[in-house]
């Protein structure tokens, strides 16, 4: 089955919608060869049009080009419609894309909807299920006072990227690097992050900036040394006052690179929050994702991280990796709940083009019902969690979402802030992007540092350049142009 586009642009939602019913069938923007299986969404100057064929048989839909709505959102609501029908198949968040549907409630909350036009435009205009609009509203409702504090004039956050990993997950399609290949470029790399965290803290002073939360992720930053952990998290405590921070986070997030000391280092210099990524408790589903350690070494993780003093763990379970099947998630998750910390997210496996999955292992994998999966999420309120911030990707499987639960008063603050896009977040190391955002929320600018670590290294002076966009887009009414891309 091939998709076909044609009178649109490339990557528009049709193509999205399409993919929810045919999840990788192969674009193409020519017309169909005759008899040839596809879906056809057209749009020329006397209308819309949506073929599907399939097996010989076929079914038509036309409408005239709309007189309200944009010619893309109703070539694509006739495209989902005719699939709809033609499948027997009702996606859950219907014809909804983006990744941020929280961040629409709050929007239109702001612009002045009533609940009652907000909720018809979810379940009626995109056809969303009843369950997963009643979830964002929660989440919504949860996030609000926790949004006052983020949108405060001049609030920002800091992320600290750490592009090293021990070995390459199968489903991962972040830039990072391997550190049997890599190594050599470890310090180096630690050395002009200390370097750019040095830059961050002078344009932040210049433009009155007040730091609410600092998150170092990756990659996995304790493929560090605990000596360079220390080097990284010293240059942090001694550029950025840490006291009165809502959160300090760092990834811990695999045992084959976290042990005693690097736990440690962590809370001696004031990380407040932790993950510790299981992805799935069985061996066999971790060895055919790539990862080199055994569910035994993520307890035994976790319990060396609660004798380190860390009092706010976040877990990280992956619905639908290869080889799992529901039950199998289900031992994950309760494995989890048992543990007890203080946030539990589940993740819905993206099937995303740089992946290994994708480029190697596609034929070879089989996918349980992440549906059912995600339905076991039922034993987290009984559990004493609440969903706090959600997601979406693009090629999830069934397309579903990515959620974060945690128990009342462990809410994951960056996870919010970024995500509802309410302030600035300067982003260190490679591959970081910038996000600057004015007092108002109503400009937004971002500068890019270089992707790849090397070339992050080789051209740091053009990064420190870049960074003093940040100051200079608070210091004019409109904004100044800073370089961007790599």
């Amino acid at each position: 089955m091939k998709i076909y586009i044609t009178g649109l642009p490339s990557g528009y939602d049709v193509e999205h919608l399409v993919r929810l019913f045919y999840p990788m069938a192969p674009l193409t923007l020519t017309p169909p060869a005759e008899d040839e299986d596809c879906v056809w969404a057209s749009r020329d100057d006397t209308g819309l049009s949506v073929l599907v064929r399939e097996k010989g048989a076929s079914r038509r839909a036309s409408a005239p080009l709309p007189q309200e709505d944009t010619p893309e959102f109703a070539l694509a609501s006739l495209t989902y419609d005719l699939l709809r029908s033609w499948t027997g198949l009702r996606p859950p968040w219907g014809k909804m894309t983006g990744v941020r549907p929280v961040r629409l409630i709050h929007d239109k909350r702001a612009a002045g909807w009533t609940e009652a036009q907000i909720d018809q435009w979810f379940l009626g205009r995109f056809d969303c299920s009843e369950e997963k609009y009643r979830m964002a509203k929660a989440i919504a409702d949860l996030q609000e006072p926790i949004l006052r504090r983020g949108s405060e004039p001049k609030a920002y956050s800091l992320y600290i990227g750490i592009p090293f990993c021990p070995s390459r997950c199968s489903y991962c399609s972040f830039v990072s690097c391997n550190l049997d290949r890599d190594r050599k470029l470890v310090q180096p790399y630690v050395d002009c992050l200390c370097r750019e965290l040095e830059a961050i803290r002078a344009e932040a002073d210049k433009a009155d900036l007040h730091l609410q939360s600092i998150y170092i992720g990756g990659g996995t930053p304790t493929s560090l040394s605990a000596d360079q952990l220390r080097q990284l998290m010293g240059t942090v405590r001694d550029q950025f006052p840490l006291e009165g921070l809502a959160e300090y986070t760092v990834e811990a997030g695999r045992p084959d690179c976290t042990d005693d000391e690097k736990l440690a280092v962590i809370k001696e210099y004031g990380a407040t929050r932790i993950s510790i990524n299981p992805q799935t408790f069985s061996d066999e589903v971790l060895a055919r994702i790539g990862r080199r350690h055994s569910a035994q070494d993520i307890l035994d993780c976790y319990a060396a991280a609660r004798a380190a003093g860390h009092t706010d763990i976040n877990m990280d379970l992956i619905a639908g990796l290869p080889g799992d099947t529901v039950e199998g998630f289900e031992h994950s998750l309760k494995t989890a709940i048992a543990l007890d910390p203080e946030n539990i997210t589940v993740h819905t496996l993206t099937l995303k083009r740089a992946s290994r999955i994708v480029m190697e292992d596609q034929e070879d994998n089989t996918y349980a019902d992440v549906a059912a999966m995600l339905e076991k999420c039922s034993l987290l309120p009984a559990a004493g969690y609440r969903p706090y911030y959600l997601y979406r990707q693009k090629n999830t499987l069934q397309n579903l979402e990515n959620v974060g639960w945690s128990k009342p008063g462990s809410e994951g603050y960056y996870n919010i802030y970024i995500m509802e896009e309410v302030q600035t977040i300067l982003s260190a190391g490679a591959g970081g992007s910038t996000k600057l955002v004015d007092t108002a929320g109503h400009r937004m600018q971002r500068i890019f540092n270089f992707k790849y670590p090397n070339e992050y290294i080789q051209r740091f002076d053009e990064v420190l350049e870049r960074k003093k966009g940040v100051s200079a887009f608070y210091d004019y009414d409109l904004g100044t142009e800073t370089p961007g891309g790599d």
